[in-house]
């Protein structure tokens, strides 16, 4: 067999496990193995196997990610994020829908602060969902708008599946961050049209408040978010004046929740415990998933399938918007099986040359994997933000009546969607104004 038929035996074999539930990080990692003894021999194949990982595992750039995580956890062990939800309440509640405007309003400035979408959705499904419900908002309205708006966690920064993005492309991470920024508030928007709209042409979804609250009662609220805006700006104000290098800035947003809570008393060591393990894990399966998608990486370049990938296309003569199209389908099959964390590492391996070869930034390829991989997480049949929820309502929610919820949202997703590749200099703006 040449390199090129044993890479397609090798995509298909990977597939195939994914399919019997194997777990990605190991499916990838045997074939990878099993391929690289194929082409090059068994000593070259546990050569690779030795060298690849220890090299991946040992970028400075990936300590950032323990980093920002534990700056998460910690934000939300400790409810330094509680006054959020209060501040959007108070300020939102005039508009159709307030409570679950105030709810994506919440779930944005939590994703500044968190970069994780399961995160994201657990804090505010705990925090939103329930005051929503206590006031006869509709179930399905209630948890579809946390479970569409924890997904602005994979998108806003700090997002973790940018920085691992950032890795693998050999991009600026600053400027991934500076180009999600657009999309993340287009994002933030179409939610909240959603709701608006949808309360406005049926108001017993979402019934009005019969209080609203004083100026006094909205400046004491916006108090209570000083923690929050305290950690963005201390974090993202040296990222993007270049005060910090992103590495830096994870310690530096990890160290500052820790300041934080203490100074607030919701500091201890219980939490800090369980902030220090939940860190301790994702790091581990993220960083388990990298190294088997980075083993696949080195298996498919061998193989010659990316760049004959790259030839056909330009070959075909496929436009942008088809490119794009196809790479948007690609993602919606994969978001049925995977999560999202491997279908952006299963993909980039072919993804990466394919756009490099024509001239699409990488950069701008970023964020615009980054937005279909969000939609993945309310995609049926995975989607695993909708589980996220249906796990804290219980039985009180069936989960079909929020998958039902979530699609106005993923409508709006998909409006987004066509505004980022219709005007891609919307994305592009911030990090070619850093230049």
């Amino acid at each position: 067999m040449s390199f090129f038929q044993i890479g397609l035996c090798g995509v298909v074999s990977v597939i195939l496990l994914v399919l019997l539930r194997v777990p990605i990080a190991v499916a990838l990692g045997i074939v990878s193995f099993f391929g690289f003894w194929a082409m090059l021999g068994s000593g070259a194949a546990f050569g690779l196997l030795t060298a690849v990982p220890y090299d991946f595992a040992a970028h400075w750039t990936l300590s950032s990610i323990p980093m920002f995580l534990l700056m998460g956890y910690v934000c939300y062990q400790t409810d330094i994020t509680r006054g959020i939800f209060k501040a959007a309440r108070v300020w939102l509640s005039f508009l159709p829908g307030g409570l679950a405007v105030a709810s994506v309003g919440g779930a944005a400035l939590f994703s500044a602060a968190a970069g994780s979408s399961l995160a994201c959705a657990a804090a505010m499904g705990r925090i939103a969902v329930p005051e929503m419900l206590k006031r006869n908002y509709d179930p399905g309205l209630s948890t579809a708008v946390v479970a569409a708006a924890g997904t602005m966690g994979s998108l806003i920064p700090p997002s973790i599946l940018l920085i691992i993005y950032g890795i693998f492309a050999e991009v600026a991470i600053s400027k991934l961050f500076l180009a999600a920024i657009v999309p993340g508030v287009l994002t933030m928007l179409g939610y909240w049209a959603v709701i608006i709209v949808r309360t406005r042409l049926n108001p017993a979804l979402a019934p009005p408040l019969d209080e609203r609250a004083t100026w006094s009662e909205r400046l004491e609220a916006l108090s209570e978010t000083w923690p929050v805006i305290l950690l963005v700006l201390g974090v993202f104000g040296g990222l993007f004046t270049g005060i910090f290098t992103p590495t830096q800035a994870g310690a530096v947003g990890a160290a500052l929740s820790f300041v934080i809570a203490a100074a607030r008393g919701t500091l201890n060591w219980r939490v800090s415990k369980i902030a220090l393990m939940d860190t301790a894990k994702m790091t581990a399966a993220i960083f388990i998933i990298a190294v088997g998608a980075n083993l696949f990486s080195r298996f498919l370049a061998i193989s010659g399938i990316p760049e004959a990938m790259s030839d056909l296309v330009i070959d075909l003569g496929a436009s942008y918007v088809m490119l794009v199209f196809g790479t948007a389908v690609l993602f919606c099959l994969l978001g049925m099986i995977l999560d999202p964390l491997g279908i952006l590492l299963l993909t980039l391996p072919i993804l990466l040359p394919i756009y490099e070869a024509n001239n699409i930034s990488l950069i701008w390829l970023g964020v615009l994997a980054t937005k279909l991989v969000e939609m993945a997480l309310i995609t049926p049949p995975v989607g695993l933000n909708v589980f996220v929820i249906k796990g804290i309502v219980g039985d009180a929610v069936p989960i079909s009546l929020i998958f039902k919820g979530v699609m106005w949202f993923l409508a709006a997703d998909v409006v987004v969607l066509i505004v980022m590749v219709a005007f891609p200099e919307l994305i592009m703006f911030l990090p070619e104004l850093g230049n």
